[in-house]
C-alpha cells in the first residue's frame, strides 16, 4: 500500500530544486557570510543577498526590510516581547485572537503575567473575526494588533487588508503571522499596509529551521529590540552566524511558489466525495474564505485518533502539529463553538503541489472503509442511530 502525505500544513516536502540550490553551500561554498575577506565567505554573503532579494521581490518590499531567523515561532517571540518592552511607555495593551497559533497565545499569556493586558477577540462559527469588534477594542494605549493571515487548523483566512487598514487608521502597529498563507497566495505589501510579518520556509517546500521577519520602514522607525544578541548580523537585529544553506533554500522556495489550481480542485473533490459517501460529517469553516489546500472535517461519533490509527499509510492530523500531543480538544474549534465530541472527531487534510489525484481518490476510498468499520463497532454510533443522542 503506497504512502500518502496529507499533512502539509504541519510541514512540506522540500522541493528537489530547492535542495539542489542549497547543496553547494553545504559542500563547496561553505564560508561564513560575515567573512568577506576571502572568496568562499564572499560567495556565502552573495548567496544570502540573493535570497533576501528573492523574498523582497515576492512581497514587493525593500531588501533592507527582510530579516532572517529560525522561523515563525522565533519571529512571534521577537515581535511580541520586543514591542511590549519597547512601547511600554505608550501602553500595555495588545489585541490578538482566540484562534491564533500557540506560539502567539503562549507568549501573550507570559506577557500577561508581566503586566500586559491582552484582548483575545472571538471568532464566528467559521473562524473569522468581526472587524467592527476589532475597531471597537482599539484603545489609546493599544500598542499592537496581532492577527494571523490564515488559520493552520481550519484554513480560515482573515480579512487581512481590512485589518491592516483599520490599524493604519487607528495608528496602531499590525503584526501578521502569515506562516500558512505565504507560498500559497501572493501578498503584496505595497498594497496591504502590514507593519510586521513573519513566516517559515518549511510551509512552502523549503527547509525547516529558517524563516524571516518583514519590518516595514516608516518615518518613525518601528522599535523591536533583538531577541538574540550577538554580533552585527542582520543589521544587529538578530545575532548569530547566518544559516546560509537554509537561507538559500528559503529564497529559492519562495521564488518558486505560485498558484497550483489543481490543489483546490483536489480539495473540493475530496470534500464532495466524503460528504456523498460518509453520513454525519461537518466541514469546518466551509462558508469562510479558506486556504485552497485545507479541509478540517469532523467525522462524527468516532475519535480522530481512531481514524488515523486505522489509516497508518496516510499522514493526517487532528490539528496543529505543535499541540498534537495534548489531550484537550482543539482550541481553534472550541473558539468556533464546536462541541468537544465533534472537535475530538475532527481530522485535517492539507494538500500540496505534490498531491496527486490518485492520492485523493485512494484517501477517500480508504477513509470510507475505515469509518464504516469503526462505526460498526461503536456504541456511540449505535446510540446516534437509535436516536438516543444527537
Amino acid at each position: 500500500m503506497s504512502w500518502i502525505y496529507l499533512d502539509n500544513n504541519a510541514t512540506t516536502k522540500i522541493d528537489p530544486l530547492v535542495l539542489d540550490a542549497m547543496l553547494p553551500f553545504l559542500q563547496e561554498s561553505y564560508g561564513n557570510p560575515s567573512a568577506v575577506q576571502h572568496r568562499i565567505g564572499r560567495e556565502a554573503n552573495q548567496a544570502v543577498a540573493l535570497a533576501r532579494e528573492q523574498i523582497a521581490q515576492k512581497f514587493h518590499v525593500k531588501e533592507s526590510e527582510i530579516f532572517f531567523n529560525s522561523g515563525a515561532t522565533e519571529g512571534i517571540n521577537t515581535v511580541l516581547r520586543g514591542i511590549a518592552y519597547a512601547y511600554a511607555r505608550k501602553g500595555k495593551h495588545i489585541i490578538t485572537c482566540q484562534t491564533e497559533h500557540k506560539a502567539v497565545l503562549t507568549t501573550c499569556a507570559q506577557l500577561e503575567r508581566n503586566g500586559m493586558e491582552i484582548t483575545y477577540l472571538p471568532v464566528d462559527h467559521n473562524g473569522v473575526i468581526d472587524l467592527q469588534m476589532l475597531r471597537d477594542n482599539v484603545r489609546s494605549d493599544t500598542i499592537l494588533v496581532c492577527i494571523m493571515a490564515a488559520n493552520n487548523e481550519s484554513g480560515a483566512v482573515h480579512p487581512i487588508p481590512e485589518i491592516a487598514q483599520i490599524c493604519q487608521e487607528k495608528d496602531v502597529l499590525f503584526f501578521c503571522d502569515a506562516t500558512q498563507l505565504v507560498g500559497k497566495q501572493d501578498i503584496d505589501l505595497q498594497q496591504i499596509p502590514i507593519d510586521i510579518l513573519t513566516f517559515s520556509a518549511h510551509k512552502f517546500h523549503g527547509p525547516k529551521g529558517i524563516g524571516a521577519l518583514y519590518v516595514r520602514r516608516k518615518r518613525k522607525p518601528i522599535q523591536i529590540p533583538p531577541l538574540i544578541s550577538g554580533g552585527q548580523q542582520e543589521n544587529s537585529f538578530r545575532g548569530g552566524t547566518l544559516n546560509v544553506p537554509n537561507i538559500v533554500g528559503c529564497g529559492k522556495a519562495l521564488e518558486m511558489s505560485n498558484a497550483h489550481p489543481q490543489i483546490v480542485q483536489y480539495r473540493d473533490e475530496l470534500e464532495k466525495q466524503i460528504k456523498l459517501r460518509i453520513p454525519e460529517v461537518i466541514i469546518h469553516s466551509e462558508q469562510a474564505p479558506r486556504l485552497h489546500n485545507t479541509s478540517f472535517i469532523a467525522l462524527r461519533h468516532i475519535k480522530a485518533a481512531e481514524i488515523m490509527a486505522a489509516l497508518p499509510h496516510i499522514a493526517l492530523s487532528s490539528g496543529s502539529a505543535c499541540t498534537s500531543g495534548l489531550l484537550d480538544p482543539s482550541h481553534v474549534l472550541k473558539a468556533m463553538g464546536v462541541s468537544d465530541d465533534d472537535a475530538y472527531a475532527s481530522v485535517r487534510f492539507s494538500l500540496s503541489k505534490f498531491t496527486t489525484k490518485a492520492d485523493v481518490e485512494q484517501t477517500v476510498d480508504d477513509l470510507v472503509k475505515a469509518v464504516q468499520r469503526l462505526r460498526t463497532t461503536s456504541p456511540i454510533w449505535q446510540l446516534f442511530k437509535d436516536g438516543s443522542i444527537e
